[in-house]
């Protein structure tokens, strides 16, 4: 998105160094993602709004769809492979060809609106792989959980009035991109913390909130919007989270999809944007998800 944009590719070389320094990738099925099909993009995003996208690639150099967000000759492919990676993890949780998933990708997705880029986002990866698991795979209900330090306004905005999908979340407020709160109801879990916050606050809103409301809602999957902007490292944003609340949600989730999902997490990579504590924030959140 520019040579001094945060969303850039070395996010995705610096996670990918550290499972291979960790000896946590030899543990791991590593897979390669395939474009997301029209019909896959169409379930969450407006017909006009997928066209646009794909015409407004250039030739070469930058067009900006919004002051954050601009796209390359290489942008949209790489959408395409984002969300492509949620629907092929899906598929492969669904059939028990492996337990669980994380998606390492970019660009990010959870702030693509059903008609509207946003936020470095074009399209919403995990809408995409949650409506395909609730159309293609028949589940009757599906949770997504995020703890990006933005608040997921695209996901909201997509899954609002479904009532098959149950949205947790966490995220500073009052922040970009300054929503989640007046959205709240019993599916939309919103859970607005405070600049500064720490994982003492962070945990108090999972076991306050999240974990009641997963527990009545009984989703037959877990999704997850993993960005690790919150930590404290990440000038990004203020909040204050360090490798063991990443560490702690996700061994609370895998115990919570043990009960109630068969185990079924899919993860995907959001925000994130100081490369060693992303690196380190991801290592302990496949830790967890693989039980290492």
């Amino acid at each position: 998105m520019g040579s001094h944009h945060p969303e850039r590719p070395a996010r995705i070389v610096a996670i990918e160094d550290h499972l291979l320094a960790t000896g946590i990738l030899a543990h791991l099925l590593d897979v390669d993602a395939p474009p997301a099909t029209r019909e896959q993009l169409l379930r969450v995003h407006d017909r006009g709004y997928v066209d646009a996208i794909e015409a407004s690639v250039p030739k070469r150099g930058l067009v900006h769809l919004d002051p954050d967000t601009a796209m390359n000759p290489h942008s949209y492919h790489a959408a395409l492979r984002a969300a492509g990676a949620v629907v092929k993890a899906t598929d492969m949780v669904m059939s028990g060809e492996v337990e669980n998933a994380f998606c390492n990708v970019r660009p990010p997705g959870h702030h693509a609106e059903h008609a509207r880029a946003m936020g470095f986002c074009f399209f919403n990866n995990v809408a995409v792989g949650a409506a395909h698991a609730l159309e293609r795979h028949g589940l009757e209900r599906v949770a997504i959980v995020d703890f990006d330090v933005h608040h997921g306004n695209g996901t909201e905005d997509i899954f609002r009035d479904d009532p098959r999908v149950m949205m947790v979340s966490t995220f500073q407020h009052p922040f970009y991109p300054y929503s989640g709160v007046d959205g709240r109801s019993e599916r939309m879990v919103n859970i607005p913390l405070a600049a500064y916050s720490s994982g003492v606050q962070f945990r108090e809103a999972v076991e306050k909130f999240w974990i009641p409301a997963l527990e009545r809602f009984q989703p037959r999957m877990v999704f997850v919007s993993a960005g690790f902007d919150a930590h404290r490292d990440d000038d990004m944003a203020a909040l204050n989270l360090v490798e063991s609340d990443y560490a702690w949600v996700t061994e609370r989730l895998v115990a919570y999809a043990d009960r109630f999902c068969a185990g079924r997490i899919v993860s995907t990579l959001e925000g994130g944007y100081e490369l060693d504590a992303l690196a380190r924030s991801v290592a302990v959140h496949l830790r967890a998800l693989a039980r290492l």
